[in-house]
């Protein structure tokens, strides 16, 4: 049983271990790529039985190529590298890694509101600065700080990480507004379901959680971010092309919303001409929130299980 990981970098750069996956090949062969290039990615899946991905795609293209191929385990949620059409038309089952580490993104989102509403950066960089040594007084502050106790907060989407959200948030005394496609009943005290349009305009930030979809590509548009309140904030950490990049910039510099704190973009890594990376008001991290040690070993523990469970002949987690 001959087990590829085709990008495994991400995941495990060095503090985590195979151990476990590779007593699943039989004695046979385990093979961990740090990354795999299109160029090479055919060369290395030949005679693979079982592929493990991140973001390396298996198009059409590859599947139709790879008579060995039984199973392809996604090492994240989403399964948009994968065609699976195709990989069911040639009996290839995919699984993915649905909830590892909810924890871990609702603490990046409110990473990001903390670093807008106690502007911790600016305060350490003037005081680095010698600004504190230069003050008159025990203190100073050059940016208002903001309680989060009594403000608004809206979820785009209502899942896992969108819940753990709200937990943080009643945490902090927030009000939380939640909005999906369909009405919630029976929501936690302190969470109350609501329309879209009447939700944006009232919130103090915005945190989406919702998937990519033709239905919510660049949902963000600048319509909404002109309905949003100039002393709102906007946090996205689910996916980028949820944001009209050239919108939002616009309406940071305009002053139409009070700043953003990202941990996605359209394209990543992105391109140097994107707009977003030399906007004002904004924090822009990595797309590494899911990528806690704990996170990252609960990932590979569960993709491990749904691997193991496939070659028992009980199938968890599949997607196609």
């Amino acid at each position: 049983m001959k087990i590829v990981v085709l990008d495994g970098y991400t995941l495990n750069p060095g503090d985590l271990n195979w151990e476990q996956l590779g007593k699943l090949t039989n004695g046979d062969e385990l093979i961990c790529y740090d990354r795999t290039s299109e160029m090479d990615l055919f060369y290395r899946a030949t005679d693979a039985e079982i592929l493990l991905t991140n973001k390396t795609k298996i198009s059409t293209n590859i599947l139709t190529k790879l008579p060995k191929l039984k199973y392809i385990g996604v090492l994240a949620t989403g399964t948009d590298v994968v065609d699976l059409v195709t990989a069911a038309e040639y009996g290839v089952v995919v699984t993915n890694v649905p909830d590892y580490g909810a924890d871990a993104v609702a603490q990046m989102v409110f990473a990001h509101i903390l670093h807008h509403t106690q502007q911790v950066a600016v305060h350490h960089n003037a005081v680095m600065q010698g600004k504190w040594n230069e003050s008159q007084d025990f203190c100073f502050t050059l940016n208002p700080l903001q309680s989060l106790k009594g403000k608004t907060l809206g979820l785009m989407g209502y899942g896992a990480i969108g819940r753990q959200v709200s937990v943080l948030a009643l945490a902090f005394g927030m009000k939380v507004l939640v909005n999906t496609r369909t009405p919630l009943v029976d929501l936690p005290a302190g969470v109350k379901w609501s329309v879209l349009d009447e939700m944006i305009p009232q919130v103090d930030i915005l945190s989406l959680h919702c998937p990519l979809t033709e239905a919510t590509d660049k949902i963000i548009n600048r319509e909404w971010l002109k309905s949003m309140r100039t002393t709102a904030i906007l946090i996205n950490t689910a996916r980028g092309g949820l944001i009209d990049e050239a919108a939002l910039s616009q309406a940071l510099s305009n002053g139409d919303i009070a700043g953003a704190g990202l941990d996605v973009l359209s394209t990543e890594p992105p391109q140097r001409d994107n707009p977003l990376l030399t906007a004002t008001n904004i924090s822009v991290t990595p797309h590494n929130s899911w990528a806690t040690l704990e996170a990252r070993q609960n990932l590979l523990s569960i993709a491990i299980d749904n691997l193991a469970a496939f070659l028992a002949g009980k199938v968890k987690n599949k997607v196609n």
